[in-house]
């Protein structure tokens, strides 16, 4: 049996050593609010609908602009 799954994005985020946690802490709250949005414009879905990455990209950057912190795009 063949069962055909769909490839999915992710974001991979780490923050450099030494950085203030707090400050961490705040960008993830940030991030994660920026997933709680997406569900709510986007009817419930999740990191896990085909356009995540290219809907929420730019919004990661100006988050990575301002702490500082880095990530990649996995495909799953």
């Amino acid at each position: 049996m063949k069962a055909r799954l769909p490839k999915r994005h992710e974001y991979v985020i780490s923050f450099p050593e030494g950085t203030d946690a707090a400050r961490n802490d705040e960008a993830w709250d940030k991030l994660n609010q920026l997933l709680e949005d997406y569900k709510k414009a986007h009817n419930g879905n999740s990191v896990y609908e085909p356009t995540f990455i290219q809907d929420t990209e730019e919004q990661v950057k100006a988050l990575q602009a301002e702490y500082g912190f880095e990530y990649t795009i996995e495909e799953k």
